[in-house]
């Protein structure tokens, strides 16, 4: 019998995977848009079971996310290495419109785990920029090329310039060398050598349900390219039924000579097997698919373009067990030091340093209120990703609001403009302390709860949320008594479908979290006793 994992390998917010084979290592790098530290770095030794073990971009002077537009930040970065060096290439895409500010840069590490360099800077004539070193040395910048001129499309197609290691400098003219297919939209590009030829791997289609790969190929690396006659290689555009929707975006990894896979952007729909696609709030994740080479082109190993839940494992993956559960239960007593908050955990735009302490309230996680929770600048808010669509997330903290306009408490959070919180603040009439849910969808605010005062002389309040099939409910406990607060809500339209079709850009996925703000003088704190996110198998 065949032994087979199940995808995705990643689930939850993972896209734009660049998979790295260094040795017996295997490294795999996936984009965080607005979400700090920046840029998640994975490591297996499988290519089913991944861990993420850094995240290079942890210091202000890398990357200056404040103020940067929702789903804006860092996209698709490209992990390679030369010269006995860890390189990323990274894009921060600042703003958006008739223009797309989008700046490059790369640093380097000769660890992964260990300190990256300060950027340098690349270029800024497009997005999703990789890395490609030839077997003679030579290095080279591939990016798609942005078109701003009003009266033509955006998407100019591929250009490749040589990248000077020793400098970190562009030398030499670009060159322009792939327009792309009928499928439009050329990006996320990826090249290996094999046999020599030149294998240019591509995402197409954009990035929702026409997403797709293509390959094409070239002896010269400045072409021209010859589009695969299997094309695409990938893409789920015409069949709506299948379970794994937005294949695309892929790299190639090889096992062994003979042994090939891709990694590659998929979605789970909440209705994937209806005849209409639904929300995908668990974003886009990193699946896997096995390869084959026929007649010098890759295909995936089913001999179709779609890509399947289960897929032969690698040779290397025989005889190990998936990992199928990602709970997780913070217990901030146990931590000594800010540094050790598992990687799971992310903040918006900026570290957190000045604003998150463990020492202040020993055994307690303690958070210093800053601006709203709308604001694209400096937010205190804590959060991790769904990565299951049924799960319970637990928090109790002490928080003593003087002022309404001090609050804290447990959110679903996608962005600035899409969120549900449970808020805990101060009622100025009642003269006491209260609760209640806000909603904000699609940048439209309101209160989907009735408030609920609470006795002030309470010192502890526990908050959870249970999400299960996109739907939420949340709780509060006090005195060891939990109650629900409000009604069941829908909450699948924390994700990138729902905001898409509303007009708004939208590329990450649901997060869930605690968070502080104090819109009066930025000193109210709340302390945290622990963080408790349970998957619910059913």
């Amino acid at each position: 019998m065949i032994k087979t994992f199940t995808n995705p390998i990643i689930p939850g917010f993972s896209p734009d995977a660049s998979v790295l084979r260094v040795d017996d290592d295997y490294y795999l790098t996936t984009s965080t848009f607005e979400w700090w530290p920046g840029i998640e770095i994975y490591h297996s030794k499988d290519l089913v079971n991944w861990k993420v073990i850094d995240n290079p971009l942890t210091r202000m002077t890398q990357a200056d996310l404040r103020g940067n537009y929702n789903s804006g930040s860092i996209w698709a970065p490209h992990l390679s290495f030369a010269e006995n060096k860890f390189w990323l290439i990274y894009t921060n895409v600042k703003t958006t419109g008739a223009y797309k500010d989008t700046l490059n840069y790369v640093i380097t590490a000769d660890n992964i785990g260990g300190r990256w360099s300060e950027p340098t800077f690349v270029n800024a004539s497009g997005f999703d920029p990789c890395l490609f070193h030839d077997d003679d040395g030579k290095s080279y910048v591939i990016n798609m090329l942005f078109n701003h001129r009003l009266n033509e499309a955006n998407f100019e197609g591929l250009v490749i310039q040589r990248f000077n290691l020793q400098s970190r400098q562009l030398v030499g003219e670009r060159v322009k060398f792939y327009q792309g297919t009928s499928l439009g939209v050329c990006e996320g590009p990826q090249m290996i050598k094999k046999d020599g030829w030149y294998y240019l791997l591509c995402a197409a289609g954009g990035t929702g349900y026409s997403h797709a790969a293509t390959v094409a190929r070239s002896r010269n690396i400045l072409g021209s390219y010859e589009t695969s006659p299997y094309q695409p290689l990938l893409s789920t555009k015409n069949t709506a039924n299948s379970a794994l929707q937005k294949a695309g975006h892929a790299s190639f990894v090889k096992v062994t000579d003979n042994e090939w896979y891709i990694v590659h952007i998929s979605a789970r729909p909440l209705r994937a097997l209806s005849e209409q696609r639904g929300n995908c709030p668990l974003g886009r994740e990193t699946s896997m698919q096995k390869l084959v080479w026929q007649s010098g082109w890759p295909r995936l190993a089913n001999l179709t373009a779609i890509p399947d839940v289960r897929v032969e494992v690698p040779s290397i993956a025989r005889h190990i067990q998936q990992r199928q559960d990602y709970s997780e239960r913070i217990e901030f007593n146990k931590l000594t030091k800010t540094s050790q908050m598992p990687k799971s955990m992310k903040s918006l735009r900026m570290p957190l340093d000045r604003q998150m302490s463990l020492t202040a309230h020993p055994g307690f996680l303690r958070l210093v209120g800053r601006e709203s929770i709308t604001s694209l600048h400096e937010q205190s808010l804590l959060a991790r990703r769904w990565q299951s669509l049924n799960f319970r997330v637990e928090t109790a903290l002490e928080f003593k609001p003087k002022n309404f306009q001090q609050i804290a408490g447990l959110v679903l959070f996608y962005d600035t403009d899409n969120y549900q919180y449970l808020q805990m603040s101060y009622d100025d009439q009642g003269h006491c302390n209260s609760l209640q849910i806000e909603e904000a969808k699609v940048g439209v605010h309101r209160y989907i709860s009735e408030q609920v005062d609470l006795k002030n002389d309470i010192n502890e309040i526990r908050l959870a949320v249970n999400v299960t099939a996109g739907q939420s409910q949340f709780e509060y406990s006090v005195e060891n008594q939990w109650h629900q607060i409000g009604k069941q809500n829908s909450a699948e339209y924390l994700s990138d479908d729902y905001i898409k079709n509303h007009g708004k850009l939208a590329f990450t996925g649901a997060m869930v979290g605690i968070c502080v703000q104090d819109l009066d003088q930025h000193h109210a704190y709340a302390d945290f006793k622990y963080f408790d996110y349970q998957e619910l198998h059913k």
